[in-house]
């Protein structure tokens, strides 16, 4: 073993990374990005969790339950409804992630220091979520109680102070087991991985290889090339898809009270966005290293700010921000509410058309891009 020689070969590997001007950013940046994400998502506390009241008693008393639940930092009151039934219907349509019922007779109960009770209304279809807000409410209850009724030490033979009790209820998802959220998002999140991952590797392969010349020879056009590259990678992610959505539902016993045809159209569409991304990262890329470095790049950050893996009401207001510009974020909102609420075209428009037009811009951007360097 010459020390020598070993001394040359590493010199020789660190002149050819450097001359690697596509992927000296990822490795640079990539740990930078890894870090700031992990140390703002993982490291943070769920708050700011959208809660709306329902206040039937509009006391002093019922007033001061609200302000404990917004000081607290963990919940902001996005609505106040005027009927359960409008508080439903705004928890089915994404808009709140909880909410507190204040019944009437709550003042009066509490004024005589008499037993009282108020409802916390969960939305389970994102079970991490869905089970801090149980248990911040509960904890934020058990505090007002305290402050009303006094939490004083109990004399030999008494009974207990009376307190409030409060009543929580999880709608969509009952029992809050993670595999009924975890099973739709990963429908969206194989199509991401797959699609964006083979179509990124499709024309470069082709390039590197120098079939790509060839195959323009041929009477092979452009569109012809086109749609024979996308129509194998479209069968195989809705293949994949089609097998994780029977293994869910029959294996994990996932309960699935939605529409194909609502869930099918939002993955179509996110289908179309994931293609266009691999084919951006194919068509810039000169080798099929770059392309997968680049692809596993892009998905990190999508997986973590798209409430896949960690609450969006984790995030810091910054960051949140970018959120809106990531497909995966819309299609994880659709898959879920679809599976566990059965939520329509009606209630999910907004992600839809978020999703569409994502879809629409990048898909575009992407045949633009491959007709022009075709073209050069």
């Amino acid at each position: 073993m010459s020390w020598r020689r070993i001394r040359l070969l590493i010199w020789k590997e660190f002149i050819e990374i450097s001359r690697d001007r596509a992927m000296l950013p990822i490795l640079i940046i990539l740990p930078i990005i890894q870090l700031l994400l992990f140390g703002y998502v993982v490291g943070s506390s769920v708050k700011n969790i959208n809660l709306e009241v329902l206040d039937q008693d509009h006391t002093v008393q019922s007033r001061l339950v609200t302000e404990a639940f917004t000081s607290s930092g963990y919940f902001r009151v996005a609505a106040r409804p005027t009927s359960e039934k409008a508080m439903e219907n705004d928890i089915d349509g994404n808009n709140a992630g909880a909410a507190l019922i204040i019944p009437k007779g709550f003042g009066q109960l509490v004024g005589q220091r008499r037993p009282s009770q108020l409802s916390i209304i969960v939305d389970g279809s994102d079970s991490q979520t869905g089970q801090l807000a149980s248990a911040y409410g509960a904890q934020i209850v058990q505090s007002v109680s305290s402050e009303f009724y006094g939490a004083g030490p109990i004399a030999p033979g008494s009974t207990p102070a009376v307190g409030i009790n409060a009543r929580t209820r999880v709608l969509f998802n009952p029992t809050l087991r993670a595999v009924n959220t975890m099973v739709p998002a990963l429908l969206a999140f194989i199509i991401l991985m797959s699609a964006t991952n083979l179509m990124s590797q499709a024309i470069v392969k082709e390039r590197e290889r120098g079939t790509l010349e060839q195959l323009f020879v041929t009477p092979i056009g452009r569109t012809d090339y086109l749609v024979g590259k996308i129509a194998p990678y479209f069968l195989l992610g809705t293949m994949q898809v089609v097998v994780v959505f029977i293994v869910g539902v029959l294996w994990f016993q996932v309960p699935f009270s939605g529409s194909f045809l609502v869930i099918g159209v939002g993955l179509l569409l996110f289908m179309l966005c994931s293609l266009g991304v691999g084919m951006l990262l194919s068509l810039l890329s000169r080798t099929r290293q770059q392309a997968q470095q680049t692809s596993v790049f892009l998905q990190m950050p999508q997986m973590m700010l798209s409430g896949f893996m960690f609450p969006l009401a984790a995030l810091p207001t910054w960051l949140y921000a970018l959120t809106f510009v990531i497909p995966l974020r819309y299609i994880i909102v659709i898959v879920r509410s679809n599976f566990l609420k059965g939520s329509s075209f009606n209630s999910l428009w907004p992600q839809f058309t978020a999703l569409a037009a994502l879809s629409l811009v990048i898909f575009v951007f992407a045949l633009s891009r491959f007709q022009k360097r075709l073209a050069d």
